[in-house]
């Protein structure tokens, strides 16, 4: 275990604080949904001290300061210069997104997303009466990639594309001429790329990730929710450098009024990019570590499921199909007879079918009890016959 100058290996009870992860599903062990069982960044939690001394919580604008902030980051982080000019505030990357579906395409119309990929994709085209078209990645020994010659032939049907980078649920950062490729057949068809960005932080030690460099059909979703635990703050940003975009998704997310800031929500944010990248690093050594432990373990407990090698995000996605079951039924006896809770592949799309998903940001004594409880539930449904 690696030492740390925060605290990543206390294990915090969250149960009755209205917690999505711990009390809406009341399961023992909840490794599903995408949120961290860590403690936030000292600033942030300062930062969040302090505003709250303050004893009036009414409306509340967007500061310049949160813009700097994200300019800020992206400059020294990524070495790319993002503009006041070309962001907007939102209250989250799903409601932008939502929000650019309605203003940007029809009823009717298809979206293409590549599948397996985060199922509030499906749920945010369907419930808009737009419909899915999905370019399916192909998975051989192991590893993920595009299928272009699919993508090239579907982008001709669709007016938007959703991308997931690092993609949700694999943990694959696309390659710059992966990007590049995208961006090439987008423009091609004359479609509007929108780029879901909310993992970019989250790379291993040492991982450089790709952002898209700015063009002028795409749109980026950037927020610091997942990379320092503030989801429940509510706010993100979208930025593209094509003002007539701009324009009529700023209007669209007003009338959605997904365009206000919470009272918080500003000073999370900055003390987020401002104050607190030692603890990012930190974190993201500790998800490194946390990645090979469970790495090993199915190596010597569980051979036949195999961990998808990835390299950003702290979802990992594990390999099932050698159990001939389907991840559904897998889930379900999981949380039944162990009460631990894993997202089953299928709800990620068809062919994620015979995966799982496992969210492994929590301390480690939680990680090994998630190990486990996997072991011991796969035992009990007789799947693995005399193997252990």
């Amino acid at each position: 275990m690696k030492n740390t100058r925060h605290d990543f290996q206390n294990v915090i009870d969250r149960k009755g604080t209205n917690c999505v992860k711990w009390d809406f599903f009341n399961d023992d062990l909840p490794m599903w949904v995408a949120d961290m069982d860590f403690r936030v960044a000292p600033a942030i939690e300062k930062a969040i001290t302090n505003r709250a001394n303050h004893p009036v919580y009414g409306y509340t604008i967007v500061p310049d300061e949160l813009f700097d902030a994200y300019i800020n980051w992206w400059d020294r982080r990524y070495d790319l210069k993002l503009s006041r000019e070309d962001m907007a505030y939102s209250i989250g990357v799903m409601p932008s997104i939502s929000s650019m579906i309605r203003c940007l395409t029809d009823e009717g119309d298809k979206i293409l997303i590549q599948s397996p990929v985060y199922h509030v994709f499906y749920y945010v085209i369907e419930d808009n009466n737009r419909k899915v078209l999905e370019n399916e990645l192909i998975y051989k020994n192991g590893e993920y990639r595009i299928d272009f010659d699919d993508l090239d032939e579907k982008l001709s049907e669709v007016g938007m594309m959703i991308l997931c980078n690092p993609h949700n649920p694999i943990g694959k950062i696309w390659s710059e001429s992966d990007l590049a490729r995208i961006e090439e057949l987008c423009r091609k068809h004359d479609v509007i790329l929108i780029s879901d960005e909310i993992h970019c932080d989250l790379t291993d030690p040492g991982v450089k990730y790709n952002p898209f460099i700015p063009e002028e059909n795409v749109v980026r979703c950037l927020s610091p929710s997942k990379s320092f635990n503030v989801a429940g703050f509510q706010s993100s940003i979208i930025h593209t450098t094509n003002s007539e975009l701009l324009e009529r998704i700023k209007t669209q997310m007003h009338i959605d009024n997904s365009d206000s800031c919470n009272v918080f929500a500003a000073s999370a944010v900055i003390a987020a990019y401002d104050e607190s990248e030692e603890w990012l690093d930190e974190l993201r050594e500790v998800l490194f570590e946390n990645k090979g432990i469970v790495r090993d373990y199915l190596a010597s407990e569980l051979p036949i499921i195999r961990l998808v090698e990835c390299d950003a995000t702290y979802l990992l996605w594990l390999d099932c199909s050698d159990l001939n079951v389907s991840s559904k039924v897998l889930s379900e006896f999981l949380r039944t007879n162990q009460g631990l809770f894993l997202s089953a592949g299928i709800d990620f799309g068809e062919n994620g079918d015979g995966f799982l998903r496992m969210n492994i940001a929590c301390p480690q004594k939680l990680l090994r009890d998630g190990l486990g409880r996997l072991k011991a539930g796969i035992t009990a449904l007789n799947i693995i016959k005399g193997s252990f």
